[in-house]
């Protein structure tokens, strides 16, 4: 996963995606929906933390006299992964989205995208940002060893939904513009893409890969949910029994006194 990672990376970064990038907008959405959905998931899913040395290659032993000070020699992502169990507060997952949502909708405003196109090097800024919040929200989502997430299942499914739907209103936006909404692509009639079949192209490609990437982790964690729930009518009648439980022990204890 992680070299997959790396050569998506790369395809971003170099001709011939880079070049297109700055002369289509479904070019650019492609480019931009790699940065920020693929690549962090891959990092997220494949978790190579082990393989780079930022995590211990097995499970580090709690408890005992020396915990304290062994706690302290662990590598950064096994101390992160202490501190997620130590502080599972939905808040904090709630702020990785809230970063993810400001860098996916900052770098697909039309100022944004107009000075990518104007400035090529602003892509390497891009691709770091998308990179970084892409990869905190996709910890909060999917199981990264030794990094779990925070949140139950039924708020994963909630997060990873409202995360591809920010997406598709983004695609939207440029699907249903009469107009040019990036005044730096520049169509030209009878040569390349005219503006409407760039603007669709675009919307396509932004739903697409965003729905490749979330909408398995919104069935898998619903199904995983699900299975493990309880059954409703066994639930019942627990709770029936422990009710008249209860009431033989108000009972007995008011025939006591």
């Amino acid at each position: 996963m992680l070299v997959v990672a790396l050569v998506l990376l790369a395809v971003c970064l170099v001709p011939p995606l880079a070049t297109e990038a700055r002369r289509y907008e479904f070019a650019e959405a492609i480019q931009y929906s790699i940065l920020g959905v693929v690549i962090p998931a891959l990092l997220a899913v494949g978790a190579p933390w082990r393989r780079l040395g930022l995590a211990s290659p097995a499970v580090p032993a709690t408890g005992g006299p020396g915990a304290a000070s062994a706690a302290d020699r662990l590598p950064a992502v096994d101390r992160l992964a202490r501190g997620r169990r130590r502080h599972p507060e939905a808040l904090r997952s709630a702020c990785f989205f809230a970063l993810y949502l400001a860098g996916a909708i900052l770098w697909r405003i039309p100022a944004s995208v107009d000075a990518l196109v104007r400035h090529p090097w602003l892509v390497v800024v891009e691709a770091a940002t998308l990179v970084a919040v892409g990869t905190g929200l996709w910890l909060e989502l999917v199981e990264s060893p030794p990094l779990i997430p925070r949140l139950s299942r039924p708020h994963r499914v909630a997060l990873a939904a409202v995360s591809m739907w920010a997406i598709w209103i983004l695609a939207y936006l440029v699907g249903l513009s009469h107009a040019s909404w990036y005044p730096a692509f520049i169509h030209h009639a009878g040569t390349g893409f005219s503006l409407s079949a760039d603007q669709q192209l675009t919307t396509g490609m932004m739903w697409f890969i965003s729905g490749c990437a979330f909408i398995p982790v919104v069935f898998w964690n619903l199904i995983q949910w699900l299975q493990s729930e309880e059954d409703p009518d066994e639930e019942l009648h627990h709770l029936l029994r422990v009710e008249r439980i209860r009431g033989r022990t108000v009972e007995g204890g008011q025939s006591g006194a």
